[in-house]
């Protein structure tokens, strides 16, 4: 049975797109644990549509991404920084229909994680990609923020 993971980990009003729980227009996931991945499952809204009836382009690798990100959070207890993205869009995704998204870690070291993603839509497969996420300390984190590191996340740097 998968286990949530909680979705104010980052702090109660973390502005997080993806997973931000009061963010105005965002995704507002949530998560769970099984014993080799991290699970979401979302139904995207007219407001995240491109072309009719379909979401956006941008906004599904949006979801992937948040998807990999708390596989990396959920498995590994650390968070990193998207650093590279390869994506295949095999199918739109619908809007109004539940997407099931799935993460698993492929490959792990100190500084560097790589993450297989699977959304898929009904029986469909819609989206399929690999992540990698740079895993940095608490010092590098806030020079890439460019601002002190909430304290809510100091715990999950590497």
């Amino acid at each position: 049975m998968p286990e949530p993971l909680d979705p104010h980990l980052f702090g109660e009003d973390q502005p997080c797109f993806g997973c931000g729980p009061r963010h105005p227009v965002g995704f507002r996931l949530r998560f769970a644990r099984s014993d080799d991945a991290v699970t979401t499952t979302f139904t995207p809204g007219e407001v995240y549509q491109g072309p009719p009836g379909i979401m956006h382009g941008g906004l599904v690798l949006t979801l992937a991404d948040e998807v990999a990100a708390w596989t990396v959070v959920g498995l590994l207890g650390k968070f990193g920084f998207t650093a590279h993205v390869d994506a295949k869009l095999h199918k739109p995704v619908r809007i109004g229909a539940a997407v099931l998204g799935e993460g698993v870690i492929e490959r792990a070291s100190e500084r560097l994680v790589a993450v297989g993603v699977k959304l898929t839509q009904g029986e469909v497969v819609a989206f399929e990609g690999r992540f990698r996420f740079v895993l940095l300390d608490e010092a590098g984190a806030e020079r890439l923020l460019g601002q002190p590191l909430p304290d809510a996340w100091r715990r999950l740097a590497r």
